[in-house]
């Protein structure tokens, strides 16, 4: 990944986050959801945007609702980041927090 990419993915998840902290009116999108990475093709035209539900929700109704919002999304991010392309966005579970709290309860029981 190029510098200039690094900084782009990482401008995305910021305002992507705040986004949903401020903006996003979609029930679906009202939980606790942490955007954990964003992946951009070479060209900056398309965007992997990896997001974790931190609750019990529905994580399909999740992935729904930022289907839904992708195109509100897209438009906030062009007009914020004053980026030449908005890129692309397509939203995918990151189960990498579970996963980590699973391995810390599993070594938890075994230091019992």
């Amino acid at each position: 990944m190029t510098r200039k990419s690094e900084r782009t993915s990482e401008l995305i998840k910021r305002e992507i986050s705040r986004l949903l902290e401020r903006e996003v009116n979609d029930p679906r999108l009202s939980g606790l959801i942490s955007v954990t990475e964003v992946l951009l093709s070479p060209d900056l035209k398309q965007a992997k945007v990896f997001v974790s539900v931190l609750e019990n929700e529905n994580k399909k109704e999740v992935l729904e609702g930022f289907d839904t919002a992708a195109g509100f999304l897209r438009r906030e991010l062009a007009s914020h980041l004053k980026l030449r392309y908005a890129p692309q966005l397509s939203f995918h579970y990151d189960n990498s927090i579970e996963r980590g709290a699973r391995v810390l309860k599993l070594m938890g029981e075994i230091g019992e």
